[in-house]
């Protein structure tokens, strides 16, 4: 199916903005850091792919609001639509010459996310979907695994930074997921892990305490693959809550029956 008008100007944008995510990952002892947060580093080359995206997805779309990761909200004048974008979700991966991070931006049609693209500019692997249109890695149709028994997966999940709140409760959660799965993964970028669940490489994945442009093109990639994604602890949208479980249909309850599990031992 050919991509629709606005999926082929977020992928041109995508593509412009990673050429200079690209010369930074090469010259990353040249790079001007400042502390954000406990583990949350922004580095020039992040607000530099963000101010190309802005600009680029503006010239093209020059009504459309922005929620942005490092520059906030931009109120467009046109209500119904706007750009969801992380520029690099996986920072502390890319400071550290890590190739595990991805640039994010996914488009929102009166709070519908309605066309994603995640772009891992160092592997080259570009995931875009549409809404009814399916999830796709580098033009090839994507499907999520289809495994049926948790003892048989492979997890992803988060784990927070240092000094963030959660600790407890993510490690009560990870030992019960460990002694059910097959193996557990933490691989530092939200937007690559949702895209690997898209793509079958991950079974199943869950995290807490998010923002919006960690989970929006993630989201739609995992449902237009055939996958589902829900809040960690009810039937909330995770772009409401921050929490986000991701697996097909057969995984997703196993793995929230073993958070619940946690949370009662976390809470008692």
């Amino acid at each position: 199916m050919a991509a629709s008008p606005s999926m082929t100007i977020m992928i041109a944008a995508v593509r412009k903005a990673a050429r200079g995510v690209q010369r930074d990952f090469g010259e990353l002892s040249n790079l001007q850091v400042s502390v954000k947060g406990p583990g949350d580093y922004v580095t020039a080359a992040d607000k530099r792919c963000e101010k190309v995206l802005r600009a680029e997805l503006e010239k093209a779309r020059p009504g459309y609001g922005f929620l942005m990761e490092e520059s906030g909200t931009v109120t467009g004048t046109d209500p119904d639509h706007r750009f969801i974008i992380d520029p690099i979700d996986g920072t502390t991966n890319f400071m550290h010459s890590l190739p595990l991070f991805g640039i994010s931006v996914a488009l929102e049609r009166k709070g519908e996310i309605v066309a994603a693209v995640t772009y891992n500019p160092i592997s080259d692997e570009l995931f875009t979907a549409e809404k009814g249109a399916g999830a796709f890695l580098n033009n090839k149709r994507l499907r999520v695994a289809s495994r049926t028994d948790i003892h048989e997966a492979l997890i992803g999940c988060g784990i927070p930074h240092r000094g963030s709140e959660g600790q407890a409760e993510n490690r009560a959660e990870i030992a019960l997921v460990q002694a059910k799965a097959i193996g557990i993964r933490r691989l530092g970028s939200v937007t690559l892990e949702l895209g690997y669940i898209a793509a079958g490489r991950l079974d199943a994945f869950w995290e807490r305490n998010l923002k919006p442009w960690d989970l929006a093109a993630g989201i739609l990639l995992v449902r237009e693959a055939g996958g589902f994604t829900s809040d960690c602890d009810g039937e909330a949208s995770p772009l409401q809550t921050g929490n986000i479980i991701a697996a097909n249909a057969d995984l997703l309850p196993q793995l929230k029956k073993e958070l619940a599990a946690a949370r009662k031992i976390t809470s008692a």
